[in-house]
């Protein structure tokens, strides 16, 4: 008995989508990830931006509102009949995204996101067709990375944190980011796998019912809370190790700091990983990504 033919997405007599339903497909809220990383890379390319604003200004709109929201309305899109279990009041089970509008709605906005992307010379312009690329293969068939609790969460967080860090740096330098960069982008990245990894949390209903992987399905919300606290934790140790190595010490204790606060929210968090995974990411996380910016300002010196 196929997903599929047991799960009746809303009709409705709407020809058009409701703005409201539109905003919430693109979903702002997931934006400021990938913000954020692009500042991370402008920051750690050591390069003044003054007089290239207009590249900083335009590359985080890119990865965020554009590239970003396009990559949430794919995957909505994609997933309409997971979430129709999981959340049927979603823009498009709802019925409020009618009929292929959710398809539609994401094809403009990779348009929209390449020539934007064009804009920022072949370094952001080839960054733009990875995201892309990344974004469809994450969602659609065939490839469809998310069936896998272990690729989907990893290509996510390469394209989320790593891909616009070095991005940024490329742009506001014009060339190629130095090795420090790359290394630390990457491992923000990996860690961020834990972080995608706590997002499946809510879909375990949809994703056992339509055979999609995920850790917390195949593992167990226990065990799947216990690897992402693993690894979204080693990175950062890392970090702290390299920082050290390359004498900015005091750059490390602030990394290690934030590493210091994080532990202890997944103390809270394993106690109660179904219950207590919102919280997390409403709270931990934030001094993730303030590790991220103070890692930055070292290696941007």
């Amino acid at each position: 008995m196929s997903v599929t033919s047991d799960l009746q997405i809303s009709t409705t007599s709407r020809r058009w989508p409701e703005p409201r339903a539109a905003l919430r497909l693109i979903k702002p809220v997931t934006w400021f990830p990938p913000m954020w990383a692009y500042l991370c890379g402008v920051v750690s390319s050591g390069v003044s931006p003054s007089g290239q604003w207009l590249f900083v200004i335009l590359g985080v709109i890119l990865a965020g509102p554009i590239v970003c929201g396009m990559s949430q309305a794919a995957n909505d899109w994609c997933d309409r009949h997971v979430d129709a279990i999981n959340e049927p009041d979603r823009p498009i089970p709802s019925g409020r995204i009618p009929g292929r509008w959710g398809l539609y709605i994401a094809l403009a906005m990779t348009a929209l996101g390449l020539i934007v992307g064009y804009q920022l010379g072949p370094w952001g312009f080839g960054a733009t067709i990875l995201a892309v690329l990344a974004a469809w293969a994450y969602s659609a068939e065939p490839i469809r990375a998310k069936r896998s609790g272990w690729w989907g969460p990893g290509l996510c967080g390469l394209a989320y944190e790593t891909l616009p860090w070095i991005t940024g740096a490329a742009v506001v330098s014009a060339g190629a980011p130095s090795l420090q960069v790359i290394v630390i982008a990457v491992l923000y990245g990996l860690g961020a796998h834990g972080i995608m990894t706590l997002n499946d949390f809510k879909a375990i209903e949809g994703d056992r019912a339509t055979g999609l992987k995920s850790l917390p399905v195949t593992l167990g919300p226990d065990r799947a809370a216990r690897v992402a606290c693993w690894i979204m934790a080693v990175p950062q140790v890392i970090v702290v190790g390299l920082l050290t190595y390359w004498g900015h010490e005091i750059h490390a204790l602030g990394v290690m700091a934030m590493l210091a606060v994080q532990l202890g929210a997944m103390r809270v968090l394993l106690r109660d990983p179904e219950g207590k995974t919102p919280w997390y990411q409403g709270m931990g996380i934030l001094f993730y990504i303030s590790g991220m910016m103070i890692a930055a300002t070292a290696i941007g010196g």
